[in-house]
């Protein structure tokens, strides 16, 4: 499956800067192409120098609301970007148009933080001008939630993240949500670890984009997991986990063909990797909600049979039984056994209905506040007012 990924604000741009540097490892490693357009949208130039990966070309990092920031961001007002976005949408427009190869992508892939102002803003909006510009192609979003600490510290943070997620799930055919404290790490320093979160969020795209594009023969799996196969399984609230479990370094199994040991040693690596992704989801979410599921097996081709297969769809079926379950192999030359697992139309997200509920009762508590210090600078102005003027 081909992507055209734009990413909006600082924290879209990086994760879409981690999609640019996964097409140039899967161009080094598989010679093969997963995301023809990389795109990073902001009004903080700051935030687009920061980048590695996109190229630093105009077309390619695009700063927007100049006028009204003067390069300087919005300062986590999501209406002011929203704003900026439905003024300047134009010219991201005009740079998918300008991608090589763009009518060869299957779908677009929009990223934001929820929680900022330019991405919470500026991810609606534009999903919606790409939507009824380019009405054959899926428009997915990955929504990025705020850390604990930014929840109780910003409540603005929370407002913004209701807003952002009622919006785009009216316009996006799929919202992938990640909530970030699943990531974090708490040894690493700050900027290790927003890295590491950004590396981790992306990871599971690899293989799930690859499947589809390989052209060698011996690595095409007997049941390709296609560019179609995703797109029927992508729809509403979507969570994406990535499990890896690591094969041993000498593989005793050619002399040990029918041991009943390492019969369920290979049923293990599989089911332990299932388990990982399930824990690693992108969103802490009841795998019985789910209306659609995926899952792609990654190992080495001696590595896979119809039985773990079976084992490994039954487990899936157990966990979700009202889900529609789609799967696929990708053999692959490597030292784990991976699984990359999708759970879509989730029909209820704890977390989201949370910001839905906190956000509902902090706008009066927005307007009491700016009634209160409209009161008070007129109490001052009172005060004052037999006061000379110098003006």
């Amino acid at each position: 499956m081909k992507l055209v990924v734009i990413g909006f604000g600082q924290c879209g741009g990086r994760i879409a800067d981690q999609m640019a540097k996964l097409n140039m490892r899967a161009r080094t490693q598989r010679h093969i192409e997963i995301t023809p357009g990389v795109y990073a949208v902001n009004t903080d130039a700051a935030d687009l120098s920061g980048l590695s990966c996109i190229p630093s070309n105009y077309k390619h990092r695009i700063l927007i609301g100049g006028r009204k920031t003067g390069g300087h961001g919005v300062g986590k007002i999501n209406e002011l970007g929203a704003e900026i976005a439905r003024e300047d949408g134009d010219k991201v427009i005009d740079a998918i148009r300008s991608t090589k190869r763009f009518y060869e992508s299957d779908a677009f892939l929009l990223i934001a933080s929820a929680g900022g102002g330019t991405g919470s803003g500026a991810l609606p909006v534009m999903a919606q001008h790409i939507k009824e510009r380019y009405m054959d192609k899926p428009v997915y979003a990955v929504v990025v939630l705020p850390f604990e600490h930014e929840e109780t510290t910003e409540e603005r943070s929370v407002y913004n993240s209701a807003l952002c997620l009622k919006s785009v799930n009216t316009i996006a055919d799929a919202v992938i949500v990640v909530d970030n404290q699943r990531y974090i790490r708490k040894d690493a320093s700050l900027r290790n670890n927003l890295t590491k979160i950004n590396e981790l969020i992306a990871e599971p795209f690899y293989d799930l984009l690859c499947a589809g594009e390989e052209k060698k023969t011996k690595f095409i799996g007997a049941k390709t997991l296609d560019a179609g196969d995703i797109i029927q399984t992508l729809s509403g609230w979507t969570a994406i986990g990535f499990g890896a479990s690591p094969l041993p370094t000498f593989n005793l199994q050619f002399l040990k063909k029918q041991d009943f040991r390492t019969k369920s040693t290979e049923m293990y690596k599989g089911v332990q990797a299932m388990d990982e992704a399930m824990s690693e989801l992108s969103i802490g979410c009841n795998p019985i909600d789910a209306g659609r599921a995926l899952y792609l097996l990654s190992a080495p081709p001696k590595e896979m049979n119809m039985e773990l297969v079976k084992e490994l769809g039954d487990y899936l079926r157990g966990l979700a039984p009202k889900a529609t379950i789609r799967n696929g192999d990708y053999p692959r030359e490597k030292s784990a056994v991976e699984v990359t697992l999708v759970l879509s139309a989730l029909g209820d997200v704890g977390k989201i209905r949370d910001y839905y509920a906190k956000s509902a009762s902090l706008i009066p508590e927005f307007r009491r506040r700016k009634d209160e210090i409209i009161d008070r600078l007129k109490d001052m102005e009172e005060v004052g007012k037999d006061l000379p003027s110098l003006l």
